[in-house]
């Protein structure tokens, strides 16, 4: 009976305490107000006006060619960069409940025998000095710590907010991801194009040095014209070459990226059919962009763990509380070690009182208190690059559809001039140097068309990762699953 309800004693005791913990010195968190302007850049190469919010869409629905689909889901598979940041959260989940399981009392068993000589001199009778032995079984706590000023709360909440930064940090890595399969690959296929486009002039260059050849054995056209119509032949192959080397790398680099080699039937073959391969999207508003991007998100975590980490420091200068209790059985014979009569208990509170540290409490705080402020100016410079960003992608796209029609009709110009430059040279009324200026122009003109086609859907890309990604994984850090809850 005794020791039942030495049990339950100790039981409500342990609860009281417990209770008793949840007092927090850290300041209260408030958002900083963003160093940014409400509204996108105006001016001359920004278009459009965006407003309202953009609705989230997932990766799928931005890329509409099934083969680049296919080639991202298998780098969310497949690459080793996403792996370790999988593995850094489970990493953040299991500190942060180490650090949670500090506010609740460690109970141990033990167990332990001794025996023990005393020697005692002068003994009647010549008795012998005697020999002790001690059995005993303990059930307890040890030196745990009652969190009355929220020092362990503060510790745990900080080690919550590095859980969601870890979170926050494998979400910019897998947006940033996606960001560069697609660019690889829209890379491959306008290499794939400006290694075709050099094949093609090889050939066309080949046949108009066959035919200034014919006319030097005519006499018609001089060597100068024959030996530069052999430069353009040989430069022409050191195109072909080079791309063809750029091709390789280009696959080489989507495959370390989706961390497999990709099959051959699901590598684009020109710029072509890439044309329809990623979905306009709308930025919104700046205050709708630092909801989703994951960079800013994280980078508040961070400020809230190091708000929370003040909060521990103050509570340094306080007493901390420690209680240290046990029940069990002790006797001097194993067979009655359980019987009526060997109940044992102890109850040991401990108060530690700082009253000279040599400064190192405050010297604690005030380090607390800068890397807060560390944490502020860190934040705020990511909401000012995250506008920077968007902003120089948004100037890009504002003016790159005119590029792109200005480049069209530059093109269609030098294919005009270098078949009439060509008609006359043929016809013995124009010199062959005329020829070769709009030879380089059209190749060159040809080129340039190809560079602005990819850097108009690697600019929907851009916006795509600046603008934080898509899908129903954009939410701030209090929607992030509760480690409690994994």
């Amino acid at each position: 009976m005794v020791r039942t309800m030495t049990v339950i004693c100790f039981c409500i005791m342990s609860g009281f305490f417990l209770c008793l913990g949840g007092c927090s010195l850290a300041p209260k968190y408030l958002r900083p107000a963003a160093p940014v302007s409400a509204q996108w850049p105006k001016g001359e190469a920004y278009k459009a006006r965006w407003s309202g919010v953009q609705p989230s869409i997932s990766w799928q629905e931005f890329f509409i060619n099934p083969k680049l689909r296919k080639v991202v889901a298998m780098a969310l598979e497949n690459n080793r960069d996403l792996r370790v940041a999988a593995l850094n959260i489970e990493k953040a989940i299991a500190l942060y409940q180490i650090q949670r399981s500090e506010l609740f009392p460690g109970i141990d068993a033990s167990g332990s025998w001794s025996k023990e000589h005393q020697l005692i001199s002068g003994l009647p009778g010549g008795a012998q000095s005697p020999t002790i032995k001690r059995y005993s079984v303990e059930l307890g706590i040890s030196a745990w710590e009652l969190d009355i000023f929220g020092r362990i709360r503060s510790l745990k909440e900080q080690a919550l907010e590095q859980f969601f930064a870890t979170e926050q940090a494998q979400r910019g890595v897998q947006i940033s991801l996606v960001a560069e399969v697609a660019n690889t690959w829209l890379a491959l296929a306008a290499d794939q194009e400006q290694l075709k486009l050099a094949q093609d002039t090889l050939k066309n260059r080949q046949d108009a040095y066959q035919l200034v050849r014919r006319r030097f054995e005519l006499g018609v056209s001089s060597e100068l014209d024959l030996r530069q119509a052999q430069m353009q032949v040989e430069a022409a192959k050191v195109d072909v070459a080079r791309y063809t080397t750029l091709v390789a790398q280009d696959e080489n680099a989507l495959n370390l990226a989706v961390g497999k080699s990709v099959p051959p039937d699901l590598l684009p073959h020109d710029l072509s059919e890439t044309l329809a391969a990623v979905k306009e999207v709308a930025p919104g508003l700046p205050s709708d962009v630092l909801l989703r991007r994951p960079d800013i998100l994280q980078a508040e975590d961070i400020l809230k763990g190091a708000n929370a980490n003040i909060g521990a420091a103050r509570a340094d200068f306080f007493p901390r509380i420690t209680l240290t209790t046990n029940i069990g059985l002790m006797s001097e014979e194993l067979s009655r070690l359980f019987k009526s009569g060997s109940d044992t208990w102890g109850f040991v509170p401990q108060v530690i009182l700082p009253i000279f540290d040599a400064g190192a409490s405050s010297a604690n705080l005030r380090a607390a208190k800068v890397d807060r402020d560390i944490a502020l100016a860190r934040y705020e410079k990511a909401i000012q690059t995250a506008f920077r960003e968007v902003a120089d992608a948004l100037a890009q796209r504002g003016t790159i559809d005119e590029q792109a029609a200005a480049q069209r009709s530059l093109t269609d110009a030098a294919a005009a001039t270098y078949h009439l430059s060509m008609s006359c040279y043929e016809k013995g009324i124009d010199s062959y140097l005329n020829v070769l200026d709009a030879q380089r122009s059209l190749y060159a003109a040809q080129q340039g068309l190809i560079a602005i086609r990819l850097a108009r859907l690697t600019n929907l890309v851009t916006l795509y990762k600046v603008l934080g990604g898509g899908g129903p994984q954009n939410s701030t850090s209090s929607n992030v699953s509760h480690p409690d809850k994994q």
